[in-house]
């Protein structure tokens, strides 16, 4: 069986759809509730692949909200991600993927020092944080969308916001040495990663975000979204591939523009439909087809049977795990989102 660990996004979303998630008393609470209230299983998954195998997941809802970041919850937040696994855990899920936030805060805080949870050891190998497969869907989505848009990759410049992080840093790699794209701009905010990342690459242009920008034939953004920053579009090539990497994605609705395509990064559709409730609470546009390439990866892990942690720790993905999963994704019926 697989799990999936995820997070609404924001309390006035977690309010407006407790209702659906069987949880009416949650729907008139605030903050503070949130932050205390335990994590839930909230729905049951069936996922056929089109080799015609069936598999079994269920969703556990970790009650975390990003506003307990915002708010400086840290504790709260970091106890929202650790019991959530001792949850999934405990109902005996061999693989779970560890969505949106959740494996930003275990990697940021070092949650693998707190393995004892209550009366639970937490067993690593059980969780996955997914981001080798959305590395690799989002690489996918820049060589597709680029052709459609008549952008040639191998001349584009392609700044990658957020490249020092761990989908970051595999999307540069992917650039850098299988796509051999014609400029890479490395934006972060951490100077000395960046100079580790370069080197590291071999290649890539250290560069602000503003003078990048204006550069850029395509632009991925795998970083969060500076409070206040707003993109306009007019400083933007025309035409321009913008791919949202993010979460909650947001890019789309503050840019428009004819000549800017954004897409939303890291979004997988399937051949089949999935029998589940999920992705019409976060508002995917086909949510029977279409999900998270993260939590993809944990149902893929379990279609392989590869019990273990396959993602795991900060700039570990290497170019070799990325082509494993890409591989066993086409197998199973699914493909990089590319409208």
């Amino acid at each position: 069986m697989f799990g999936l660990i995820g997070h609404l996004t924001s309390l006035e979303h977690a309010q407006s759809v407790a209702n659906e998630l069987g949880y009416p008393e949650y729907a008139d609470q605030g903050l503070d509730f949130w932050c205390s209230a335990p994590p839930q299983i909230v729905d049951d998954i069936q996922v056929t692949s089109i080799t015609g195998q069936t598999i079994y997941g269920k969703y556990v809802e970790s009650c975390f909200l990003p506003e307990m970041l915002a708010s400086r919850r840290i504790k709260a937040a970091t106890r929202k991600v650790i019991n959530a696994m001792a949850h999934a855990q405990k109902h005996g899920i061999h693989i779970t993927a560890l969505g949106g936030f959740s494996s930003i805060i275990f990697e940021n805080f070092n949650l693998h020092q707190f393995p004892q949870v209550r009366n639970v050891t937490l067993e690593f190998n059980r969780f996955t944080t997914g981001n080798t497969h959305t590395a690799y869907v989002i690489c996918r989505q820049v060589e597709e969308c680029s052709k459609r848009l008549g952008i040639d990759i191998r001349k584009a410049t392609v700044a990658v916001c957020g490249a020092t992080g761990d989908i970051g840093s595999a999307v540069c790699r992917w650039l850098a040495h299988r796509l051999q794209v014609g400029e890479l701009l490395l934006v972060a905010r951490n100077v000395e990663r960046l100079t580790t990342l370069q080197q590291d690459l071999g290649k890539g242009r250290i560069m602000d975000l503003e003078l990048a920008l204006p550069t850029a034939d395509v632009v991925v953004w795998v970083a969060s979204m500076p409070k206040g920053l707003e993109i306009d579009p007019t400083i933007l090539k025309q035409p321009c591939l913008l791919i949202d990497g993010g979460y909650p994605k947001n890019l789309a609705n503050q840019i428009q523009h004819p000549n800017v395509y954004v897409l939303n990064g890291g979004i997988v559709e399937h051949s089949l439909d999935i029998d589940w409730r999920i992705m019409n609470i976060v508002n995917m546009d086909v949510p029977a087809r279409q999900l998270f390439a993260c939590f993809a990866e944990s149902m893929l892990l379990e279609f392989e049977n590869w019990y273990t942690n396959f993602s795991w720790g900060r700039n570990q993905i290497t170019l070799e795990k990325m082509d494993k999963i890409g591989e066993v994704s086409i197998k199973h019926g699914f493909r990089p989102l590319l409208v």
